[in-house]
């Protein structure tokens, strides 16, 4: 009898395990991503804009975040840009490559935080210097 007792309680913790382990997969797959990349741009307002000769590095400022992203003045052809943006305090978040019109978006979390940022387009380039403090 007590052997019995043992087996069932046994099941139970498993399934308890097995439910708990279920709705925590479950609600990741219903819950945003904290950063990700976007085709629509930054969120929040836009805060300053860097500018250089091919092209503008546009800061965007919400609650907790900011956000950065690499813009050429011409658009059309692929090449090399890059965006970089970094709170102070903590590690710069970049992205770089061979696009067409834009660079990013980046974003970090800055709450009351000054943020550095960074960004070229060929042969340009241009930073801000500590900003949004």
């Amino acid at each position: 009898m007590l052997q019995g007792r043992r087996r069932r309680g046994r099941r139970v913790a498993s399934l308890g395990v097995f439910t708990a382990a279920l709705w925590l997969c479950a609600g990741g797959l219903f819950t945003p991503p904290v950063a990700q990349a976007s085709t629509e741009g930054c969120g929040g307002r836009l805060a300053r804009t860097v500018t250089f000769g091919t092209g503008e590095v546009r800061v965007y400022k919400s609650r907790n975040q900011a956000c950065a992203m690499t813009v050429a003045r011409v658009s059309g052809e692929r090449r090399r840009m890059t965006v970089s943006i970094q709170p102070r305090g903590g590690a710069p978040v970049r992205e770089a490559g061979r696009f067409t019109r834009y660079a990013g978006p980046v974003t970090v979390g800055a709450i009351n935080r000054c943020v550095y940022v960074k960004g070229s387009v060929g042969a340009g380039s241009g930073g801000s210097g500590w900003i949004l403090c």
